[in-house]
């Protein structure tokens, strides 16, 4: 599975740490940045991500900002993303079973490593349901086309 990160300076630590752990797990890694904490602009790295993933060269994106929610705007303006903020592992669960989402936003300075990483592993291993959902995912991909 191929997995693409990006981060604004605030979570680059996080970021760097969820690389690590998924590598170990054998996921194929594409780190789009930030690599270091100088300051730098979070809408950049979510187009980044949300761009590799809507071009099916990745196929989940996690995006790091320092609460999240920056990353997830960003993020949700690109057509055919469903960026979803997840601060425990029902949020992440419930992400992808009912809403299919295909990048996953972390704030790192809300979540430690070791819930991070519990998050990431809940998400990346979650079926979507389809039935009912995709009905309502389709209602969403209408107001987005229209």
């Amino acid at each position: 599975m191929k997995i693409v990160l990006g981060s604004d300076h605030a979570s680059v630590e996080l970021k760097d740490y969820i690389k690590a752990e998924l590598m170990k797990l054998e996921y194929e890694i594409n780190d789009q940045g930030a690599y270091s904490e100088k300051s730098v602009d979070y809408p950049d790295y979510a187009v980044k991500v949300a761009n590799e993933v809507t071009s099916k060269k990745a196929d989940y994106g996690i995006l790091f900002c320092g609460s999240g929610l920056g990353m997830s705007i960003a993020a949700n303006k690109v057509k055919g993303i469903r960026a979803t903020l997840c601060n425990d592992l029902y949020l992440a669960d419930m992400a992808r079973r009912h809403n299919n989402a295909n990048i996953l936003v972390l704030g790192g300075r809300v979540v430690g490593k070791g819930l991070a990483i519990e998050i990431v592993k809940k998400f990346l291993n979650t079926a979507f349901e389809g039935g009912r959902h995709q009905d309502r995912l389709d209602k969403i991909t209408k107001i987005e086309n229209s």
